[in-house]
């Protein structure tokens, strides 16, 4: 069935999602400069995006992808299932997270900007979509 046009958003989170983007943690903004921004991907990207009953860090719309920057709490068991749930809720409604831990971002920057451009593409021929327009003309055009 065909997504909502405003994506599941939930105006009622807006503040708390102003509120979150103010607050970001420093490797939300590390991706976001570095990697994300201005369409660097390729795709547009959202901060803080409310969807159904959740905020996601980063929300590439294009595609449906859901990017969670997950701190250290991540990494405990209720939190883990926590996740996990809300990842399946979130797939239900059309939408797929990844999830990468902030402790790469500080360490391996390059592996997790070729990891979500991995997932970007695969996501975008799951949907059997174009690629996106490059801001800049490839050579190979």
């Amino acid at each position: 069935h065909s997504m909502p046009p405003n994506h599941h958003y939930n105006k009622n989170l807006k503040d708390f999602a102003t509120e979150l983007r103010n607050h970001s943690t420093k490797a939300e903004v590390i991706v976001w400069k570095a990697l994300l921004k201005n369409r660097k991907t390729g795709y547009r990207c959202l901060r803080q995006r409310p969807i159904d009953r959740f905020i996601a860090d980063f929300y590439f719309p294009e595609v449906k992808l859901i990017l969670e920057i997950d701190g250290y709490s991540h990494t405990l068991d209720e939190k883990v299932t926590d996740d996990a749930q809300r990842d399946l809720e979130l797939e239900k409604l059309g939408y797929k997270t990844i999830r990468i831990l902030d402790q790469f971002v500080f360490e391996d920057l390059e592996n997790v900007q070729r990891t979500i451009e991995y997932e970007l593409e695969k996501r975008r021929v799951e949907l059997g979509l174009p690629r996106p327009e490059r801001k800049t003309k490839s050579e190979n055009n």
